[in-house]
C-alpha cells in the first residue's frame, strides 16, 4: 500500500541550506586548509541523496534567511529521545539518524518535535545550522494530517562512516580538524513507517551529518548536509 502522507525525508532537503554556511561548516572542520574544489566535492560532487521512488517528500519548511525558531522548551519534546551522553563521533551520528528518522504523531506534536530536535544540536551558533535539521519537519498543515492517519516511524541503524573525502583531508592536513572539532559522518539505515488499518512500509535511507565533538566534551549535531556523500 502506497503511503498517502509521506514520511520525513531527509534526502529532499538542499536546496534551502545557504551554499555559503555549507561551505562555512566545511571549513571549520577542516580549519580553512583545504582548497574550495575539495570542499565543494565533500559536500555536493560526491552527492547521491538517496529518495525512495514510492514515496513524495514534503518539502522543507526551514530556509537560511528566515530559518523556524526552535519551540520553547516549556512544549516538551513528546517521543523524542534526549541526546546521548557520547564522545564519538560516528556514535553520535548514528544515534541523531535515528532521531530523525523516528517519529510518532500520536503523542508528539509538530512544536514538540521541533523542541527534540533542538536539543540535539550545538550550542555554537557561529556552526550550528538549526535551519538544515528544522527543515526536515513537515509544515504545520502536513504534520497534522500525518497525526489523523497516527503516522509514526522507527528507524534502524546499519552502520556509520567517514567518507572518503573528508578522510581524505585529515589525513592531508591532521591539525586541521582542531579549530571546530566538527566531522562529517554518513549513516546508512531502515526507516519502518506506520499509519491506520494496519498501514506501513520500509525504507532505506543514507543521511550525511556534521557532528562538533570537543575534547572532553559529548557530541552535538551541527548540520544536516544536503546530500549524501559516500
Amino acid at each position: 500500500m502506497r503511503n498517502r502522507f509521506p514520511p520525513f525525508s531527509l534526502s529532499s532537503y538542499g536546496a534551502s541550506w545557504s551554499g555559503n554556511r555549507r561551505i562555512a561548516i566545511v571549513v571549520a572542520a577542516v580549519a580553512g586548509l583545504l582548497g574550495l574544489a575539495v570542499i565543494v566535492a565533500l559536500w555536493t560532487g560526491g552527492g547521491n541523496g538517496h529518495q525512495a521512488p514510492d514515496s513524495a517528500a514534503p518539502a522543507p519548511t526551514g530556509s537560511p534567511s528566515s530559518p523556524e525558531a526552535a519551540p520553547k522548551p516549556s512544549s516538551g519534546s513528546g517521543s523524542v529521545p534526549g541526546p546521548p551522553q557520547v564522545a564519538e563521533p560516528v556514535a553520535y551520528a548514528k544515534a541523531a539518524a535515528q532521531m530523525l528518522w523516528s517519529y510518532d504523531t500520536r503523542d508528539t506534536s509538530r512544536d514538540q518535535q521541533l523542541a527534540g530536535m533542538r536539543a540535539w544540536m550545538t550550542t555554537e551558533t557561529k556552526y550550528a545550522d538549526w535551519a538544515s535539521v528544522a527543515g526536515q519537519v513537515p509544515d504545520p498543515v502536513l504534520w497534522s494530517r500525518m497525526a489523523d492517519q497516527d503516522q509514526n516511524a522507527t528507524a534502524h541503524i546499519t552502520e556509520g562512516h567517514y567518507p572518503g573525502a573528508f578522510k581524505q583531508a585529515l589525513a592531508e592536513y591532521p591539525s586541521a580538524i582542531t579549530e571546530a572539532y566538527i566531522y562529517v559522518v554518513t549513516v546508512n539505515g531502515k526507516q519502518q513507517i506506520s499509519w491506520k488499518k494496519g498501514g506501513g512500509g520500509a525504507e532505506d535511507r543514507a543521511v550525511t551529518l556534521a557532528v562538533q565533538c570537543r575534547p572532553n566534551h559529548d557530541c552535538t549535531l551541527a548540520a544536516i548536509a544536503p546530500s549524501v556523500t559516500q
